[in-house]
């Protein structure tokens, strides 16, 4: 009897170390090249809805969980992260968790870590694992008064949404709403709700530098969109501070910009994939974003756009003399 249940336990083993060995989770943060349900299998299933906030990009990641970016860009066109992060960046990449969809798409949540910046990504893929599209979802700003969120609803609508606290203790919100539009290639905005703004006059951080050289001055373009030059600390550059306001979509940057030619500058910095160019034509500036400004402003506008120099008043020089009645 003995004898004849060892004999079993021989016969079943080849058998329990291949279903051993198959449930045994492949590590993608190699250079081999990896089946596509392996990468999608590498992420932990999340039941709908799935939310996501900034406050998660913060967290530690364990290097047991990293995907490397060859690995990624077999699966993922690198178009996807280059649009955000820019053209040469090859950044870290943590998988978030995945919403899959019973007989159709799966969602991918993927964090990206690139100079010390993170930003959260979606990826959808289609029931037979091709694809379809990718956008960032999650960009925290340097302010600490703005949180954002995303989360997948059980109608599969995307839902990113970002809260701000008013200086006078209130909040504002807004969100924008995709849903995944297969047939294009694309995630489709069906519904905005724009974050209410009470700011009602522009704070210039810049505004007291001085202004000798034949650039500085204020370019504006409406009351909330404003490119501010002064002098810098270096002849060959001018330091800048933009803001700007295009209905729903926002930005703000400020830097030193290395000066190219006569009425020419260049905005790009280690550790910051924005490239943005400014270029001087009599009384006005047009900015050109060359690359990779996408943390710096919201996902559907640019910094792209022409201002009109301002006339400059000397303060005090347009008080009323105490003489004069």
């Amino acid at each position: 009897m003995v004898a004849r249940k060892n004999l079993l336990i021989l016969l079943l083993m080849p058998a329990l170390m291949l279903a051993c060995k198959s449930k045994k989770k492949v590590s993608l943060s190699g250079d081999d090249p990896v089946e596509i349900n392996d990468f999608i299998e590498f992420f932990q299933p999340l039941q709908m809805p799935a939310v996501w906030s900034d406050s998660i990009l913060l967290k530690k990641d364990a290097d047991s969980l990293l995907i490397s970016y060859k690995v990624f860009t077999q699966f993922v066109p690198d178009s996807v992260l280059a649009k955000t992060l820019g053209k040469n960046a090859k950044p870290k990449l943590y998988p978030f968790g995945k919403v899959a969809v019973k007989g159709g798409e799966t969602y991918l949540f993927v964090k990206a870590v690139h100079n010390g910046k993170k930003t959260g990504f979606l990826l959808a893929f289609s029931k037979s694992n091709a694809f379809i599209a990718g956008m960032p979802v999650l960009q925290p700003d340097q302010s600490a008064a703005t949180a954002q969120s995303v989360f997948i609803d059980k109608r599969l609508t995307i839902n990113k949404s970002v809260m701000r606290r008013n200086p006078d203790g209130t909040f504002s919100d807004g969100k924008d709403v995709f849903v995944l539009n297969e047939a294009a290639n694309s995630f489709m905005l069906i519904m905005t709700e724009a974050l209410e703004d009470k700011v009602t006059e522009l704070i210039n951080p810049i505004d007291t530098l001085g202004r000798k050289h034949k650039l500085s001055a204020d370019y504006a373009n409406g009351k909330m969109n404003l490119v501010s030059i002064r002098d810098s600390r270096k002849p060959d550059r001018l330091t800048f501070f933009i803001h700007f306001e295009n209905g729903d979509c926002n930005g703000e940057l400020k830097g030193e910009a290395f000066l190219r030619g006569p009425n020419r500058a260049e905005y790009t910095e280690n550790g910051d994939p924005c490239k943005l160019s400014f270029i001087f034509t009599g009384n006005s500036v047009t900015l050109n974003e060359e690359e990779g400004c996408g943390s710096h402003r919201g996902l559907r506008c640019s910094f792209n756009g022409s201002f009109a120099r301002k006339k400059y008043v000397k303060p005090g020089s347009n008080k009323r003399s105490p003489n004069k009645k």
